[in-house]
């Protein structure tokens, strides 16, 4: 029998929870206070104001799966900058490459040895043998969707409805009653979406299918796994049917990694040996520090490089004067090397099975109308019963008001999940003193609803 929550409880809850964020925190709200006279929002990325509470915690330090805030409570981190310090908050060998670098010079406009080990490893991670450096995945997945344009002399794209590939314009879009609309909140793109791309349901090969008909398609842009709307996995063998009609339609397809790196050292490209056209990377690639990478295969290699290399590089439209500077390879050769290693997911992936059955045990013997949904070292906890096949699922699950209920009363106890969705992230640091505790306090908040 599945239990009923009390949602009035749920406000009461909450309630109290703020009044002991408020009390634990008068420091960062004096931050915020004085930060809201210059900063929009009173944050440097509006992002950082979707924590719970009135106000965010101001950061002091990152250590390691910990964070201290600067009214000095260290807080146990399963966001882990949403994926960008997945390996950790200041690997030594990222800080100890990074510094040593800093000491040589930070940018020239000149490629450096390390750039030479970072694409060759790329490469042999991903299975694609050509890499471009980049800033931020938004600029991986923008540059990789203009080479897919020059590739196949087409304009439009297909994303999945309810994915998220950063700020490019063309996939800020949702999919509502048919019709490509601008995704809720966003800021109105150049012109009308629609005549920029095209959206279908994740799972759905049919409306794949028919939408990279006509042939007016440049590229699939896609999470293998999708993890934005929250994680929703593909359903047996649609990865391979996707890789067949993109190869019948003279289709670019192109996987973004970012946050699906989670399921091992080469992405889940690499272990479920997907073979797309391209793969864009981002966050957690040089362990926190700003960098991103897009790979192409021979074949699109061969069709964009003399655009790539030609007297107009420049103007091409792909990369900035700080694109692949010197720190930023130097961090980057160091993380693939030393820290994203199978050792390091030998020790993540049984941290969030350990997760994962903590939260289950938990919903299973309260009758909770929840599930819990992982991908390799990521884990998830929605509120319904069933898991979403596809974006329009997940969107209609969401639950505001318990989802300020979980986070702020793991907040008030210490705990740090990703903002955006009850999502945690085991790194090597984490332990399993870390991953008990979270699930003692999952215990507690939901004995506490629905006592």
């Amino acid at each position: 029998m599945m239990a009923e929550i009390d949602r009035a409880r749920v406000r009461t809850i909450i309630e109290r929870e703020e009044k002991q964020f408020l009390k634990s925190h008068p420091r960062s709200r004096r931050m915020f206070e004085r930060a809201c006279k210059s900063m929009i929002g009173g944050v440097p990325m509006n992002w950082m104001i979707e924590w719970p509470g009135p106000f965010p915690i101001f950061a002091k330090k990152g250590e390691g799966s910990m964070v201290t805030d600067v009214d000095g409570h260290t807080y146990v981190d399963f966001c882990l900058g949403d994926t960008g310090a997945m390996f950790g908050h200041s690997p030594k060998a990222t800080v100890d490459a990074a510094c040593r670098q800093m000491l040589r010079g930070i940018t020239m406009m000149l490629p450096t040895e390390d750039s030479i080990w970072v694409g060759g490893e790329l490469a042999r991670r991903f299975e694609l043998p050509y890499w471009q450096i980049a800033m931020t995945a938004t600029d991986a997945n923008r540059f990789a969707l203009r080479m897919a344009r020059e590739a196949t002399g087409r304009r439009k794209i297909l994303v999945f409805n309810g994915c998220y590939h950063g700020t490019v314009d063309e996939a800020l879009v949702r999919l509502v009653e048919g019709k490509v609309v601008p995704r809720e909140g966003a800021m109105p793109p150049p012109v009308e979406p629609e005549l920029t791309t095209k959206v279908v349901e994740f799972n759905d090969l049919a409306a794949l299918e028919s939408a990279l008909g006509p042939g007016d398609v440049a590229a699939v842009l896609m999470e293998p796994a999708m993890t934005n709307c929250g994680i929703i996995l593909p359903k047996e063998g649609y990865l391979d049917c996707v890789r067949a009609i993109t190869r019948r339609t003279g289709t670019v397809w192109i996987i973004d990694e970012t946050h699906t790196w989670c399921a091992g050292p080469g992405g889940y490209s690499a272990a479920h040996h997907l073979k797309p056209d391209m793969i864009t990377l981002g966050k957690p690639v040089a362990g926190g520090i700003p960098a991103a990478a897009f790979g192409a295969s021979q074949e699109i290699f061969d069709k964009t490089s003399s655009n790539m290399l030609a007297e107009t590089t420049g103007v091409n439209g792909l990369g900035g004067t700080l694109t692949g500077n010197a720190l930023t390879l130097a961090a980057m050769r160091a993380t693939l090397e030393k820290v994203i290693t199978k050792k390091a997911y030998d020790r993540m992936v049984p941290l969030a099975k350990r997760f994962n059955e903590g939260i289950e045990r938990t919903i299973q013997e309260t009758g909770l109308p929840w599930h819990t949904v992982r991908l390799g070292t990521r884990v998830e906890y929605r509120f319904g019963t069933t898991p979403p096949s596809n974006g329009a699922e997940a969107i209609a699950t969401k639950d505001p008001l318990l989802n300020k209920y979980v986070h702020l009363y793991d907040l008030n106890r210490r705990i740090l999940l990703t903002p955006f969705h009850n999502m945690a992230l085991m790194s090597p640091y984490t332990t399993r003193k870390d991953v008990d505790l979270h699930t003692h306090v999952f215990r507690e908040s939901v004995e506490e609803l629905m006592s």
